[in-house]
């Protein structure tokens, strides 16, 4: 018994550490990110600008630096503690990515957008990698097969994060259009049109519906009524109305608050989270 108390307050304290890494090395992308996008957030964003205005070029760098590293440090020590060096490479991957994508691949057509995407799906994914390294289970840890369980949601969470963060990222492109085509970025919206990037954006809503319904009804399966619930009323109908809203958007306006409807499914979505640990 006082081994698995111990082991379960290892894991609490790896847990927090890969959360810790996670936003320092999202702050890193970001810091550099607003660094080379000066020109561009002066047309789109003027007044939200903090490069130039509240920090300087050369405090944005080391703020980039300082997150970047402190972000690695913590995934090769995660890997020091239970072997599990993964995170650390790959968290140092992460940092390399966000910087190509800041200087080179967030103006090429789709390659940012899937780059971002996929870096989203990992931070999910990442926990279920620290769980079966660490051999705890989170959801019943006497229960067999729970790990499977949790391997099911890992999967389930990375693929609606990967989405979701798709369709946020083209949504975007489009409020940024006027910046982005000033300075020679090659988005969809530019290449291919807003109608077209409208058309890519519900086919990927469409998707995401079609597998929110899947866990509906599986959820309804076991009888998890407040899970199902959440989901109907908080996922399922804000994705069918981003859709109606997405049908009459053609206007800048329309498209930033198609963001902001995005982004409250992102937070009600990493919520469900809890659900599963008391209801699953």
């Amino acid at each position: 018994m006082f081994g698995n108390l111990y082991m379960n307050r290892e894991f609490h304290i790896l847990f927090w550490i890969l959360c810790a890494s996670s936003v320092f090395i999202a702050a890193a992308g970001y810091v550099i990110n607003d660094y080379f996008d000066l020109n561009i957030d002066l047309v789109n964003k003027p007044g939200k600008m903090v490069v130039d205005r509240s920090i300087s070029r050369r405090w944005a760098i080391f703020f980039h630096m300082f997150f970047s590293f402190a972000g690695v440090l913590m995934g090769f020590y995660i890997g020091l503690q239970n072997g599990n060096w993964v995170i650390g490479f790959a968290n140092m991957g992460c940092v390399f990515v966000l910087w190509f994508y800041s200087t080179t691949f967030k103006k090429k057509l789709l390659t940012g957008n899937i780059l971002i995407s996929l870096l989203t799906a990992w931070v999910v994914f990442v926990v279920y990698l620290l769980t079966i390294h660490q051999q705890i289970d989170l959801l019943h840890p006497v229960q067999p097969g729970s790990h499977q369980k949790l391997l099911r949601l890992a999967l389930l969470y990375s693929s609606f994060a990967f989405i979701i963060t798709l369709i946020r990222e083209v949504v975007k492109d489009v409020e940024d259009m006027d910046g982005d085509a000033k300075y020679g970025c090659k988005t969809m919206p530019i290449v291919w049109g807003v109608p077209f990037s409208k058309v890519f954006v519900s086919i990927w809503l469409v998707i995401l519906l079609v597998l929110l319904f899947i866990v509906l009804f599986y959820v309804l399966q076991f009888k998890m009524w407040v899970a199902a619930l959440y989901n109907l009323v908080l996922i399922i109908a804000p994705s069918a109305y981003v859709v109606r809203l997405l049908l009459k958007a053609n206007r800048t306006a329309d498209f930033t608050k198609l963001s902001k409807w995005i982004k409250a499914m992102i937070f009600t979505g990493i919520l469900s989270m809890i659900l599963f640990k008391f209801f699953a």
